[in-house]
């Protein structure tokens, strides 16, 4: 029998089986503790017991503390499994990160060995684990996943056994009751060429099927309380590995699977690591279960509130930008409000494939050792006087940045130094990061490192904007850590530019995504008003300025655009843009939900940003509907009696009875208009 041992905040231990040490344990601080064979973690919010089984973690029962209800599980298989190794030969270490509490659980089965890192937050209701695995594995090892068309007909008992694939499971939990109601929240990127983001199924788990997508949610039948899994990884269509899905889910079981990687990304000189699992827990009904996925995102994600104007939305390309160029729109853009202006693709000595002035290559770009420094003939005295005067402006100059991608991004090494060096010379910490591919493990491994450098070497000032719209890239729900999500590219040169379309993309996004991590973008109506059919309702002409601005307003707006393309009438949003800056913050600390309709072009949509339980913000979109008083369906308690005070845009202050299924009524006079409403419940 082991003697007790307690793990809590503030402690960093090692223990080999067998040995003993004690401590004193915080009970609402996150803590671990393993005594005889049971390892408990979690906090003040959530607490998950393992059977010890030498390292071979296997979950028994999953508390949420703060409703109380507790899942009881079987344990009767460990929680990771690859190619049916038994791991076995446990070590426990945690270390206080501040943020959190790590522990780390390693194991070895053979050759292989296998780390796997909890990790524990204050104050959130889930727990996180990424797994790494180090050895040799081999590729009979690792199967693939049955089809349920495969299966035979069932007659008898013994035919609903399915015979277990040798698949990996990042992680298990399986119940006793039989009685789940699960959604699965699948995810598209790629966003040039799809314009349908999210995809929901709707399911009672019965017997074993796979699932795609990067979120589970299942909620007990007899009272809706329930967990999730959120799988951090790039979305289904793009992960690596080669696996055909990312959860299982039968009548009482259910695992997260699809590791991205293959046998072949294992060797023995380096930690590999798989993508990540999280386990949280949440009380009846679905804002619960968001408000608990939330508190997780919240505290990994990195989000900073900036309205960033970037040029290459009217297509110029790089045939504008330079020294003159840039002073110029610096003047404009401080009028709009903008408090960040970054020079896309054409600031550097080397061409792309998208420069207009000559047609260049990201092929083997270090052979030209001049390739990321500015263009001497655009830029005689450096970036310098540009950056000066947006100082001088209240702004800053973020930059645009392609790495090099040939080889698994080989070269990253050379790339953290130029962005390095960047923020060393000009103090430019804001990078769109474009052009990425991910082929491969270690090209995903190579851009971890490149992003890990950067914001080692700038004491974490540096952030980038994660290009989403081409090529296998990170998804939503992945690299999180780095910075936000440059959603989209949409033109009136091509006429595929919809506002509603915009805004419909972020309303769904941000169920599930924090809304303050997206760059939503908004263009110049006035441009191409001939590329859109004659009567299009929809057509960006039918908006003004400042509506268009305000559909950004949920997340970190994006002025797509030259300033000096806009006509002196666009300049009155500046003062929306400012209004917005000011409040900004406490949006964004909020839990940002959908409201009212799907955003169709005729609805009454919006946000709401839940800040406590007493207060937060709606932002009110009337569409082009007929109607000039609005029912929205909100996540306000029924009954509660709120006061509405307008802050951004042209509205009433009043007083309002929530009505049956949250519904909130307020007026708005014009199609196409907007307010951002501080509430508070009386």
């Amino acid at each position: 029998m082991r003697n007790a041992l307690t793990i809590a905040l503030g402690l960093t231990l090692l223990m080999s089986c067998g040995r003993s040490i004690t401590s004193v344990q915080v009970p609402c601080a996150p803590y671990a503790v393993l005594q005889d064979d049971t390892l408990r973690m979690g906090n003040g919010c959530v607490e998950r017991v393992f059977l010890w089984n030498e390292g071979a973690l296997a979950t028994i029962s999953l508390t949420n503390k703060i409703t109380g209800r507790s899942f009881k599980a079987d344990g009767s298989r460990p929680d990771f499994s690859i190619g049916g190794l038994a791991f076995c030969g446990g070590n426990l270490e945690t270390k206080d990160f501040g943020t959190y509490l790590l522990v780390s659980v390693s194991t070895s089965s053979g050759s292989l060995e296998a780390i796997r890192e909890y990790r524990i937050y204050n104050d959130v209701p889930a727990i996180s684990c990424n797994t790494y695995l180090r050895g040799s594995l081999k590729a009979s090892l690792f199967g693939g996943q049955d089809n349920a068309a495969d299966r035979k007909n069932i007659e008898f008992i013994t035919d609903m056994a399915v015979k277990a694939a040798e698949e990996a499971v990042l992680d298990r939990l399986a119940f006793p009751y039989k009685h789940w109601n699960c959604r699965v929240v699948d995810f598209s990127d790629v966003t040039d060429w799809n314009d349908n983001l999210v995809h929901t199924t709707d399911f009672i788990a019965y017997r074993k099927l796979n699932y795609r997508g990067n979120l589970l949610f299942a909620a007990e039948g007899r009272d809706g309380e329930g967990f999730f899994f959120l799988k951090e990884a790039p979305c289904s269509g793009v992960q690596l590995g080669g696996g055909k899905s990312d959860f299982t889910a039968s009548d009482g079981g259910f695992q997260t699977v699809g590791p991205g990687v293959l046998p072949s990304d294992i060797d023995e000189y380096h930690w590999t690591r798989l993508y990540g699992c999280v386990t949280g827990v949440y009380g009846e009904g679905e804002l619960e279960a968001l408000k608990s996925l939330r508190a997780y995102q919240k505290k990994v994600r990195r989000s900073e509130d900036m309205v960033m104007m970037n040029t290459w939305g009217d297509r110029s390309q790089d045939s504008k930008v330079n020294e003159s160029f840039c002073l110029g729109e610096l003047e404009l853009a401080s009028r709009l409000g903008v408090s960040v202006f970054q020079i896309d693709d054409g600031w550097q000595s080397g061409k792309s494939p998208n420069s207009k002035l000559a047609k260049g290559s990201f092929k083997n770009i270090w052979n030209n050792p001049d390739y990321w420094t500015p263009d001497s003939v655009k830029y005689p005295r450096g970036l310098t006087p540009i950056v000066e005067r947006a100082h001088e402006l209240d702004m800053e100059v973020g930059l645009w940045f392609n790495p090099s991608v040939q080889n698994d991004f080989a070269d990253w090494e050379k790339d953290a130094a130029t962005l390095i060096g960047l923020y060393g010379k000009y103090g430019i910490r804001v990078f769109k990061i474009d052009g990425l591919q991910l082929p491969s493990k270690r090209a995903e491994e190579n851009l971890r490192a490149l992003f890990d450098r950067v914001v080692e070497q700038t004491d974490g000032e540096v952030i980038f904007n994660l290009d989403a719209t081409a090529g296998r890239r990170i998804g939503y729900q992945y690299f999180g850590e780095y910075g936000n999500i440059f959603l989209e590219n949409r033109y009136t040169d091509w006429g595929n530019y919809y506002p509603y379309r915009t805004l419909r993309n972020l309303w769904q996004l941000s169920r599930y995504v924090p809304a303050e991590c997206l760059q939503i973008e908004f263009l110049n109506p006035w441009r191409n008003v001939d590329k859109y059919p004659e009567g299009d309702l929809f057509a960006p002409a039918n908006y003004s300025f400042d509506y268009l601005a305000a559909i950004s307003m949920a997340a970190q707006p994006l002025a797509w655009m030259e300033a000096s393309n806009l006509p002196e009438e666009a300049y009155s949003t500046g003062n929306p843009l400012r209004s917005w800056r000011s409040i900004a913050a406490e949006l964004h600390s909020g839990t940002i939900l959908p409201i009212g309709q799907e955003p169709s072009g005729t609805s009454w949509t919006g946000f709401q940003s839940i800040i406590d339980s007493n207060s937060g913000y709606l932002i009110i979109y009337r569409e082009n509907n007929p109607s000039a008083k609005g029912r929205v369906r909100t996540w306000l308690p029924d009954g509660a009696r709120v006061r509405l005070t307008p802050v951004v845009g042209n509205g009433s202050r009043k007083c309002v009875k929530v009505k049956p299924g949250g519904i909130v009524t307020y007026n708005l006079d014009k199609i196409n208009s907007y307010i951002i409403l501080k509430y508070t419940l009386l």
